[in-house]
């Protein structure tokens, strides 16, 4: 099957609230890989966490001869393998969000550990593909508080897996088709928690290059207060 293809930016604000970026991001056009970490927290750990897992996941999947859900998820158990370590040494928290897009023959996989999203915007429609591995998340879809409360505030906090958990959970793995005219944003909590629904497909809707629909979205997370971190890719389907 013949590639599709497609535009890609990426870009990153540190916010008005931490004095460096925890952020970590890979991305490479063709074929297609978005790799993105969210680290937890503001110290060593959390730099050390997302830097060293987008580095083990690029390379386990450079080095295959194509990514399937088994190198996927080896890739993600050896990034909490590692992490692990670090939080060892460091005696203190390591850990990190990854999301990811990978080329795939019958479209693209999504890797998804976290609270890290990917939503796609296809025919007017803007979808949310990946779930938030979060009590808040798990809190809005049983009912047992509303979504905005303060309860469900301090639950996105708890994140249910991620990388370096010592349980080691496995990632959601997702086979996806992209179709001329799909538009994808990769992003992280500093986005999607400040930039509303209806934002986001008004910038995913213009007929702009990936770069500039970035730069917009980065501009409203920042408007809207810039209380984290936020990073974002955006990937066009030609």
């Amino acid at each position: 099957m013949r590639s599709p293809l497609i535009d890609v930016a990426v870009g990153s604000d540190i916010s008005k609230r931490y004095s460096a970026n925890f952020d970590v991001t890979y991305l490479r056009e063709r074929p297609l890989l978005a790799v993105l970490a969210d680290g937890m927290g503001d110290g060593p750990g959390s730099a050390a966490a997302g830097r060293t897992a987008v580095d083990i996941f690029v390379d386990y999947v450079m080095r295959a001869p194509e990514p399937t859900p088994d190198t996927l998820r080896a890739a993600v158990a050896a990034a909490h393998d590692q992490v692990s370590r670090i939080g060892h040494e460091l005696q203190s928290l390591a850990g990190c969000t990854l999301t990811a897009m990978a080329a795939a023959p019958q479209g693209c996989w999504l890797v998804q550990i976290g609270d890290s999203r990917v939503y796609r915007l296809r025919t007017g429609l803007l979808e949310l593909l990946t779930t938030d591995h979060t009590m808040a998340w798990l809190g809005a879809v049983h009912g047992w508080y509303p979504f905005d409360s303060a309860h469900a505030a301090s639950a996105r906090y708890q994140l249910t897996r991620y990388i370096g958990h010592g349980g080691a959970p496995e990632p959601d793995v997702l086979s996806v088709t992209m179709r001329p005219g799909d538009r994808y944003l990769m992003c992280t909590d500093g986005v999607s928690d400040q930039v509303d629904y209806d934002d986001l497909r008004t910038f995913l809707g213009r007929d702009t290059r990936p770069q500039s629909v970035v730069s917009d979205i980065l501009a409203a997370s920042d408007t809207a207060g810039g209380s984290d971190n936020a990073t974002a890719i955006v990937i066009r389907v030609d």
